[in-house]
C-alpha cells in the first residue's frame, strides 16, 4: 500500500508538469508590455513547448482548443529582463600574474547553485551575462546564461545551432587595472600594452593564413591569441568596463583600430560624451548606482545618464553589476533613470530588449513576440512602482520562481539562510509561514 501511495504521488508531483507542457498554456486578462510594441491593457499571452506562440489583445486572440488557461487579471505582463552585466554564480577569471587573460573563461568557475541565481530570478531576471571581474586591462570570456533551474553551467548557457557556448569578452581600462607590473601603471601604458597584445593576435592569425592548413607549418596552439581573435574576427563581443569619460573614448579608439564589437559598460561619465558615442555607434550599459561613494572615477555619476544618451540616440541598456547592485532591485535602475528625465518606455526597453540586443540575442528574448522564447515574469503592479513586486518568473514557459512559495519567498526578501549556496534551510520557518 505505502508503494502504491509513492507511486500515485510521484506522477502527480513529476507527471503534471511533464504533461502542462504538452498542451499550450494561455494567460488570460493581465497588462502585457510586449516591449516591442504598445502596451496591451487587457490581453491574451500564448505558450507552448518554451516558446510564445501568440500574444495580443483578448478580444483578438484565438487559443488553442486545448489550452489551459490561467487568469491572469489585475496583474501585468513583461518579458523576462535582461541583465548585461552581472557576477552572480561566485565565478573568478584571470589572477594576478598579467594584465591581459583572453584564454580564462568565466564557465570554468560557476556554481550554478549559488542562491545568487535564485535571488536574479526572484527580481525578474531571465538572461545574464556573467563577468569576470574588472581588476585586469582583459580578465577573460564572458558567458551568457539562461536562467533555468539547472544542475550545470552548461544546464543554463546559451548555445550556438553548431553547439558553442555563447559569451562575449571582459576588458577594462581606468584605475581598476593600474598597479605593479606586470600591470599598468598610467592610462596611456594600459591602452599600449591592449595594443600591443592585439597586433600579435593579428600576426598569429597571418600566420596560420601563410600555413594554408600545413601540419608542419602551423604555429603552435595559443590559448591567448586564440580568444583574442574570436574578439578580432567578431565572434565576442567586447564588454568594456570604464567610467571616466576620456576612458570612454579611449575604449571606442581601441575598437576602431582594430574592428572589434564593443559595448561600454557603466559610463559613469557618459552624459559628458554623449554625442561621440552616438557618433560612433556604440551602445552602452549603464548602472545606476544612488550612493557611489568607493569609486573616484564615479564621483560624477548622474542619474541623468540614460536620459541623455536616449536623447543622443545610443542604444542604452541597465545591468545591475551584482553584487554591487542587487538583481531583486533590478526596476530600480529603469525608475530612478525616468525620475530623472529618461522616457518610460526606453527605460524598460533598456531593461529587456537593449541588453538583448547587446548580447545579440535579440532574436530569442528581449520582447513577448511569437516565435521567441517564453521567458516572462508576472508582477503585482507597475513595473516601475517602489511597491511592486514580482510574484512569478517563467524562463522558456516554465516557472523558476514564485513568491507564493515560501522557499522562493526567502529568496526574494532576503532573512536567515537565504543565502546557502547549495538549499535553503527549512529550519527558518514553520509550514506556511512565508517569514
Amino acid at each position: 500500500m505505502r508503494h502504491t501511495v509513492s507511486i500515485v504521488l510521484w506522477l502527480a508531483v513529476f507527471a503534471g508538469p511533464a504533461l502542462a507542457q504538452d498542451r499550450p498554456t494561455a494567460y488570460l486578462g493581465a497588462k502585457i508590455i510586449p516591449i516591442a510594441g504598445p502596451v496591451i491593457p487587457k490581453g491574451t499571452l500564448v505558450v507552448h513547448h518554451g516558446k510564445i506562440i501568440a500574444v495580443g489583445p483578448a478580444d483578438k486572440t484565438p487559443l488553442p482548443a486545448d489550452a489551459q488557461r490561467i487568469d491572469a487579471g489585475g496583474k501585468i505582463i513583461m518579458p523576462g529582463l535582461v541583465d548585461t552585466h552581472s557576477h552572480i554564480g561566485g565565478g573568478w577569471g584571470g589572477d594576478s600574474s598579467a594584465p591581459i587573460q583572453p584564454d580564462c573563461r568565466i564557465l570554468d568557475s560557476i556554481n550554478v547553485r549559488n542562491a545568487g541565481l535564485q535571488k536574479a530570478q526572484a527580481g525578474g531576471l531571465t538572461t545574464v551575462n556573467v563577468m569576470p571581474g574588472s581588476g585586469h586591462l582583459l580578465s577573460g570570456q564572458t558567458i551568457y546564461l539562461k536562467l533555468r533551474d539547472g544542475r550545470t553551467v552548461d544546464d543554463l548557457a546559451f548555445h550556438d545551432k553548431a553547439g558553442h557556448i555563447l559569451g562575449g569578452m571582459k576588458m577594462a581600462n581606468g584605475t581598476n587595472s593600474q598597479r605593479d607590473p606586470p600591470f599598468p601603471g598610467t592610462r596611456a601604458k594600459s591602452a599600449a600594452l591592449v595594443r600591443e597584445k592585439f597586433i600579435k593576435a593579428l600576426a598569429y592569425r597571418d600566420k596560420i593564413k601563410r600555413a594554408k592548413g600545413d601540419p608542419e607549418k602551423m604555429p603552435d596552439r595559443d590559448l591567448v591569441n586564440e580568444g583574442l581573435l574570436e574578439v578580432l574576427d567578431g565572434k565576442r563581443v567586447v564588454h568594456f568596463h570604464t567610467h571616466r569619460a576620456d576612458d570612454i573614448l579611449t575604449a571606442i579608439r581601441l575598437s576602431k583600430e582594430f574592428g572589434f564589437k564593443l559595448v561600454l559598460h557603466h559610463v559613469s561619465e557618459g552624459w559628458k560624451v554623449a554625442q561621440e558615442i552616438a557618433k560612433a555607434g556604440v551602445p552602452c550599459s549603464v548602472i545606476v548606482v544612488d550612493s557611489p561613494g568607493g569609486k573616484i572615477e564615479a564621483k560624477d555619476m548622474l542619474f541623468k545618464t540614460g536620459a541623455v544618451l536616449e536623447k543622443a540616440g545610443v542604444l542604452t541598456a541597465f545591468h545591475t553589476d551584482d553584487g554591487i547592485t542587487d538583481s531583486r532591485l533590478f526596476f530600480r535602475s529603469a525608475a530612478l533613470a525616468v525620475r530623472a528625465g529618461m522616457s518610460r518606455d526606453k527605460a524598460l526597453y533598456a531593461l529587456t530588449l537593449a541588453g538583448a540586443k547587446m548580447l545579440e540575442l535579440q532574436d530569442r528574448i528581449g520582447s513577448l513576440e511569437p516565435g521567441k522564447d517564453a521567458d516572462f515574469i508576472i508582477l503585482s503592479g507597475d513595473p516601475l512602482s517602489v511597491y511592486t513586486k514580482v510574484l512569478q518568473t517563467y524562463v522558456e514557459g516554465k516557472k523558476v520562481f514564485d513568491r507564493s512559495d515560501p522557499k522562493d519567498h526567502l529568496y526574494a526578501v532576503g532573512g536567515f539562510g537565504a543565502s546557502h549556496d547549495q538549499d535553503t534551510p527549512l529550519c527558518c520557518f514553520e509550514e506556511g509561514d512565508a517569514r
